[in-house]
């Protein structure tokens, strides 16, 4: 090999040659094995598939819209049910495949204690999917230096206005 010799005469300098033989020997296997399998990986059985074209369904999610007004008073879709009769009301909805959604639109004056029974008993009937319909308020509120918050009408006077997009 071309490493080294053992005479002194060029002791202080290194052979710098790579050795390429063996790494085209490697490299000649490697194209070899590659030839021999590559026909067996792509052997299989011609047959002819039927074509189809669909496109899945979109389903609507459906959605039950229960309001609930400042007096208790309940409504199902737009509908008047008492409470007692919440349970039975709601039952049919969840045998549906996909099961809907209940959508509670409660007012700001609302008891807890009628939206804790509208929870209840809409569980009860088996409605596992349930959501809160709230309107959204204003973004942030401006701090006083004292700590008080203040109205969003007394901060937007003193807002910087916003550069046009």
């Amino acid at each position: 090999m071309a490493f080294g010799s053992f005479d002194n005469r060029n002791s202080g300098s290194a052979l710098s040659e790579i050795n390429m033989v063996p790494l085209i020997d490697v490299m000649l296997v490697l194209l070899v094995i590659f030839l021999i399998t590559a026909p067996l990986l792509s052997h299989s059985i011609k047959i002819q598939l039927p074509q189809a074209t669909s496109e899945p369904v979109q389903q609507d999610p459906k959605t039950i819209d229960l309001a609930i007004d400042a007096e208790g008073q309940i409504f199902v879709n737009e509908q008047p049910v008492a409470l007692e009769d919440l349970t039975a009301t709601l039952a049919p909805y969840s045998k549906d495949q996909p099961q809907p959604e209940l959508r509670i639109r409660a007012d700001t004056d609302t008891r807890y204690e009628v939206l804790a029974q509208v929870m209840s008993r809409s569980k009860a009937s088996g409605l596992a999917r349930l959501g809160f319909i709230t309107r959204p308020g204003p973004s942030t509120k401006a701090v006083e230096q004292d700590g008080e918050a203040k109205p969003a009408s007394e901060s937007a006077d003193k807002a910087e206005p916003k550069p046009a997009q």
